[in-house]
């Protein structure tokens, strides 16, 4: 018995046997901090060496005007239910209510010839959780594109899957990186060989600019033809201008056989502290298992995957979301868009004048500008920062051709962003 004892003693504490809790190393291969943590403590150490600059953030993208009237009020109305017995509402279904996603079909894809099934619209807390958790439901070794550069989300969540190889010379060996370049017009080449999973964003986060209705037709192709998933974040869709580009890649014909959709009420009706957003997975949409091939419903194993992972979206939240789809609230949010496309214009104009070259900003709430004279994009960030006080955001940190660039966003106070322009414009001109 003792030697039995003195045997497990020594097991436990053999770490080269492996018996202890042990971690996922997939998440050893990320970068110390995401991105906007980074710029988050290089802004804070510039305000403890110049506690008097007034900084002006246009780097992070999150919203500065508040929640429309319509949407205060559904949520005003909302919390009284909660109040009453009669009307308290708990455990919502996870898909969510079908008031808000009756209200999606109907606004949102019918008026562009698009039919959907109610049980094809998963509402959630904002589209970054679920195209950081779609991954969940295919397999490990799936292989991966990207267009470049790219939101940090979709790279990260597979580094953290294992899906990625490891890190060289500034890309992962498994992901096929498609490089968005002013020298390609910022149009992705479709990858001349099979891979399982295709991200695209458009209108693109991080450069601004969109895909015509033609090339998306390509991409929807290519995919039929290789049976490849394509992730089509489409969270900035209502900032679209020109009524020739595709709100939604469902527009485009055989697209429901391949594609999940993102949307997110983040950025269209300022819900980004609110938090819902919405995920398209059509029921035709099928991937197939290793040994037989079997063809399996993508909707229902995201239904499965949610069911256990996720509560559901809030109550609250889902009747604020409703409320847009009003007649007031489309106007409202209509109004909101298009300050902030203000903001865009006044920017885009204010930089090409002092000789920037300025993409994006005409379809989407950002601008994508190339750095002066091939700074890389870090070291002009703290030019910028420390020469202007204006806080930008590095392109570098969206992927390998994101290097000498840097982002703007939109998002900000018009004041703000009429003095950020006006400091841009003193520092260049010295």
């Amino acid at each position: 018995s003792s030697d039995v004892c003195s045997s497990d003693l020594n097991l436990n504490n053999n770490k080269d046997i492996g018996i202890m809790a042990l971690v996922n190393e997939h998440y050893l291969k990320l970068s110390s901090n995401y991105l906007f943590a980074d710029i988050a403590k290089k802004v804070n150490a510039f305000k403890v060496s110049h506690p008097k600059a007034n900084v002006i953030s246009l780097g992070i993208g999150d919203v500065t005007q508040p929640l429309c009237p319509a949407v205060i009020e559904a949520m005003h109305k909302a919390v009284d239910e909660m109040a009453r017995k009669a009307s308290f509402r708990g455990y919502g279904p996870e898909r969510g209510y079908d008031f808000l996603r009756e209200a999606i079909v109907k606004n949102d894809f019918l008026p562009r010839g698009i039919h959907l099934d109610i049980n094809e619209v998963f509402v959630n807390d904002g589209a970054k959780s679920d195209t950081g958790n779609i991954g969940d439901i295919v397999r490990w070794d799936n292989s991966v594109g990207v267009t470049d550069p790219i939101y940090p989300v979709y790279i990260d969540s597979n580094v953290m899957a294992g899906r990625t190889g490891i890190m060289e010379n500034g890309k992962w060996s498994n992901v096929n990186y498609m490089p968005c370049t002013a020298e390609n017009n910022f149009t992705p080449v479709i990858p001349d060989h099979r891979v399982d999973m295709i991200y695209l964003c458009y209108p693109n986060n991080p450069t601004g600019t969109v895909l015509p209705k033609e090339e998306l037709r390509k991409w929807v192709n290519y995919a039929l033809k290789n049976d490849t998933l394509i992730l089509y974040d489409a969270a900035y869709e209502a900032y679209i201008q020109d009524e020739t580009i595709p709100h939604s890649i469902y527009e485009i014909k055989g697209a429901r056989k391949v594609a999940i959709e993102f949307h997110s009420y983040s950025k269209t009706a300022g819900f980004t502290g609110v938090r819902c957003g919405y995920t398209i997975i059509p029921k035709e949409l099928t991937a197939a298992t290793l040994k037989s091939a079997e063809r399996i419903e993508l909707n229902h194993l995201w239904d499965r995957r949610q069911s256990t992972k996720f509560n559901g979206t809030s109550y609250i939240s889902q009747r604020a979301a409703e409320a847009i789809y009003t007649p007031e609230g489309k106007q409202q949010i209509r109004e909101t868009i298009d300050y902030y496309m203000g903001n865009a214009k006044i920017m885009f104009d204010s930089l090409t004048r002092l000789g920037f070259k300025v993409y994006g900003g005409e379809n989407a709430p950002y601008l994508w500008v190339k750095t002066p004279d091939g700074v890389e994009s870090w070291k002009f960030f703290e030019q910028l920062l420390y020469g202007a006080a204006v806080v930008c955001t590095p392109g570098v940190g969206f992927g390998p051709s994101g290097e000498g660039y840097i982002r703007l966003t939109a998002f900000g106070d018009r004041d703000d962003c009429k003095e950020a322009m006006r400091r841009i414009a003193d520092w260049i001109r010295g």
